[in-house]
């Protein structure tokens, strides 16, 4: 068997639909390549037909592997999960849905072998998307760009490209609410940027509706800034101020003149106001404790309930699974 030079890490959640024109595909896009390459598929807890098309096509292909979850452990879970059974010198990162065309990745590879560690796609357009959704998400990426201080990429997703040593790099990266490119982009390394048309989803529906994407949001925000915090005690000491100033108007009122300040709807409303306001620092507060909480358990990251053509005593370019199974105590292999 040829050394895996490239990796490609593909996570798949309910993608019946897509699968076998995404493997077809990926398979068309290496085999032009002329080198050793893997295509790892991540299910992350399918409920439909998925698991059942991938053992087929593992089946067929021995090029083919499947990391088969136990349950849903989330997108970036199942990605993390991927680079960590890798044994690639580069892998490459693309969902199932085809809207990262997979004939994109001999330019990042191209840009690779010129020495870059890190190639990310960045999406030039974006087919088949809603205004709010074009605007949105546009919104999100300069917003976290502004509160973090790591230099994050905008308008780029987890479609891309990186060296063995930048995989290697991210293993001992053990923070379980993960925000992948972000971390990639903590790390460090040589990156450079491939422009591409983001296509429309090729079949089956997006897993990624509005209240997912506002809680993927938040969590690139927490795991990369504490500014939310510091926004808080900000806005804390502001309503703090404006609340001793009034009191002081309303005391000068009742001294020294013969108005006074009237209307109880009025209070209402403003202590209203003022307790809507510290039960939502309290809520930001208390994201940033369940992130604590959550790393204090320990649990492993993901739990494998089967993981198949990976060899056990290891082909050339691939760690034989059991040494990986002792290697990697953030996760748990059945």
């Amino acid at each position: 068997m040829n050394k895996t030079i490239i990796s490609v890490v593909v996570p798949v959640y309910n993608e019946e639909a897509v699968l076998h024109e995404s493997y077809r595909r990926l398979k068309e896009v290496m085999e032009r390549q002329g080198e050793g390459y893997e295509l790892i598929f991540v299910n992350d807890g399918s409920r439909d037909a998925t698991c059942a098309i991938l053992k087929t096509i593992c089946a067929a292909d021995p090029r083919a592997r499947l990391i088969d979850f136990s349950r849903n452990f989330g997108h970036q879970t199942a990605i993390t999960a991927g680079m960590n059974f890798a044994g690639g010198d580069a892998v490459v990162v693309i969902d199932a849905d085809l809207q990262d065309p997979p004939e994109v990745i001999p330019a990042m590879i191209a840009k690779w072998r010129e020495g870059f560690d890190v190639v990310y796609g960045r999406r030039a357009a974006r087919k088949g998307e809603t205004l709010f959704k074009r605007f949105t998400s546009a919104a999100f990426y300069r917003v976290l760009q502004k509160l973090t201080d790591v230099d994050i990429p905008v308008d780029t997703g987890d479609f891309r490209l990186i060296d063995r040593k930048v995989c290697d790099a991210l293993k001992n990266v053990k923070e379980r609410n993960r925000y992948v490119r972000g971390i990639i982009s903590w790390l460090g390394f040589r990156q450079a940027a491939v422009e591409f048309v983001r296509e429309e989803r090729f079949a089956g529906e997006t897993k990624y509706p509005l209240k997912k994407m506002l809680r993927f949001a938040f969590d690139a925000i927490t795991s990369f800034s504490y500014k939310p915090l510091k926004l808080a005690s900000y806005f804390g000491g502001a309503v703090s101020l404006a609340g001793f100033i009034y009191m002081m108007v309303v005391l000068y009122l009742k001294l020294f003149t013969n108005g006074t300040v009237t209307g109880w709807a009025s209070m209402i409303a403003v202590s209203l106001f003022f307790n809507g306001v510290v039960l939502m620092m309290l809520g930001i507060i208390g994201e940033y404790i369940g992130r604590i909480y959550d790393e204090a358990k320990g649990r492993p990251l993901y739990v494998v309930r089967e993981a198949l053509n990976f060899s056990r005593q290891g082909a050339p370019g691939q760690a034989p699974l059991d040494e990986w199974k002792q290697a990697d105590p953030y996760s748990m292999v059945a």
